[in-house]
């Protein structure tokens, strides 16, 4: 599950067929199967915007914005038309934010084994980029999605273009049996990859799973590790639009479900990318658009705005502590992001790509957007601190 393609404000408003009304002295029985099938329909809908994710990766890849030989290999067809040039800054300007954050984890923690939870991962190539970019790298990176979409990545993997560069770039090979599959052809196994030290598991799950209230904290733990999730090792969580299509109960019970779940000694952090600001003129439009879709953004009014998402990631354990605790919470639009993160030369590189003449739109776009961060740890030594380069990044006064 990620982040579909906006509509621009002059998108037309188009809808994914109309509703039928709702009728009349249905019985129990047929008014259970109907709900069960508005609950597929609206799933097929959610894991579909991992094309539109995939798809715009590969256009700011192929348009010169990212360096990363695996979208292709990833995305369905290994060909795309170009998006707008205010959708292929926004792919740019998001990934190399997230990237940073993973980067500064990940330098900080280079002397120690370290985990990475990726929500809603779909067909992201991150991990695969991260082990060319680090080849000794100690890294166990866990990848949730629904078994539709897990089934669609292994698809893809399977061919023999990634199987080369998987081995070429990260001197990796492909398992030589894939997982079980059941009788309708979904997985419901993890994907394992393994290399030395670092491994890389792919799980088909549906997150909704794991917000049972019934689950105690012991059983928890045993879930995770049988997952093969270590709960002794620094670890950061990535929610690039996966948990804003749930209930914003159960997007809380999902968080909670793995924060929770770590002695308070173990370095936890979460990033999270998500739409805001729904409220004004572009925000409803947006929201309209993506509506008319079909595509639902559950949580998105819950949490509208920077101060309200960090004090989501505060709800968690993730911000100030108390004595020997340390932490923060810190969110950024796109565009504070684009204007304080990224150097002027870099700049120059990508507005030389292409020109852009909604210059204004892609303002309002990336002001619409951010990107959230918090973390914990315990720590005597700022020398020894995890996530202090991540209290040095530039901060965004709310609503600035």
């Amino acid at each position: 599950m990620s982040a579909p393609q906006i509509p621009n404000l002059h998108t037309l408003r188009r809808g994914v067929g109309r509703r039928g009304g709702r009728g009349r002295g249905v019985a129990s029985g047929v008014a259970e199967s109907n709900n069960e099938t508005n609950q597929t329909r609206k799933d097929a809908i959610v894991q579909s915007t991992d094309t539109d994710a995939a798809t715009s990766r590969l256009s700011a890849v192929e348009a010169g914005y990212l360096d990363d030989p695996f979208a292709k290999l990833l995305t369905h067809g290994g060909h795309v038309d170009r998006r707008l040039p205010l959708m292929n800054r926004g792919t740019y300007v998001r990934t190399v934010a997230i990237d940073r954050l993973v980067d500064e984890f990940l330098r900080s923690t280079r002397k120690c084994a370290r985990q990475i939870i990726s929500l809603g991962a779909g067909s992201d190539s991150r991990f695969f980029r991260l082990k060319t970019k680090y080849p000794d790298i100690c890294l166990s990176y866990h990848e949730f999605d629904f078994p539709t979409n897990t089934a669609a990545k292994i698809h893809q993997m399977q061919n023999p273009s990634f199987a080369h560069s998987l081995k070429g770039l990260c001197n990796m090979d492909l398992p030589s049996s894939s997982t079980s599959l059941s009788n309708d052809g979904i997985q419901n196994d993890s994907f394992q990859l393994q290399a030395d030290s670092c491994h890389y598991h792919l799980h088909p799950l549906d997150l909704r799973t794991l917000t049972n209230p019934k689950r105690n904290q012991d059983q928890i733990k045993q879930d995770l590790s049988r997952l093969g999730i270590s709960l002794d090792v620094p670890t950061l969580l990535l929610s690039e639009c996966c948990l804003i299509y749930l209930p914003p109960e159960d997007a809380d019970s999902v968080l909670s479900y793995f924060t929770s779940a770590f002695h308070p000694a173990i370095p936890v952090a979460v990033v999270i990318y998500e739409p805001i600001r729904p409220h004004d003129a572009f925000g409803r439009t947006m929201v309209s658009n993506l509506t008319a879709r079909g595509i639902h953004l559950q949580t998105l009014h819950a949490h509208d705005s920077l101060a309200a998402q960090k004090e989501r990631l505060g709800k968690h354990g993730l911000g100030s502590m108390a004595g020997k605790e340390t932490g923060g919470a810190e969110a950024a639009d796109i565009d504070f992001i684009w204007q304080t993160w990224i150097e002027e030369a870099e700049k120059e590189r990508v507005e030389g790509l292409e020109w852009m003449d909604e210059v204004e739109e892609w303002r309002l776009l990336a002001r619409h957007y951010c990107v959230a961060w918090g973390w914990r740890e315990t720590s005597d030594n700022v020398n020894d601190s995890v996530f202090e380069p991540w209290g040095q990044l530039p901060m965004q006064d709310e609503e600035a």
